[in-house]
């Protein structure tokens, strides 16, 4: 059931990085840096989210692999996991925040 979250959340983040959301720039092709990173951030976010809800105790060692992935696309530049962790925060954060304001209305 964890991988089913995973997965869900991992979408999710990627559904926040639109221009009127959190406003991420995207990859144009699979594989470039801004595809990669973005990959960073909705793995991430995937983890921050489950992590915040309970769903995980831990990170998955598959999220790992998918990360190493990712960074090794990047050259291995270890910079660049703080710049995708603080967009992944911000999208976690963002979601949170609209889950909030729904509570509010109700």
């Amino acid at each position: 059931m964890s991988h089913y979250y995973s997965t869900l959340f991992h979408e999710l983040t990627h559904w926040t990085g639109r221009h009127n959301r959190c406003n991420r720039e995207m990859g144009r092709r699979f594989g470039d840096k801004r595809y990669a990173i973005e990959e960073l951030v909705a793995e991430l976010g995937a983890i921050f989210h489950c992590l915040h809800l309970g769903v995980i105790a831990y990170p998955k060692e598959g999220s790992a692999k998918y990360l190493n992935s990712w960074l090794r696309t990047l050259n291995d530049d270890k910079k660049l996991v703080f710049t995708a962790s603080s967009l992944a925060q911000k999208a976690m954060d963002y979601t949170v925040s609209l889950q909030e304001e729904a509570e509010q209305v109700a």
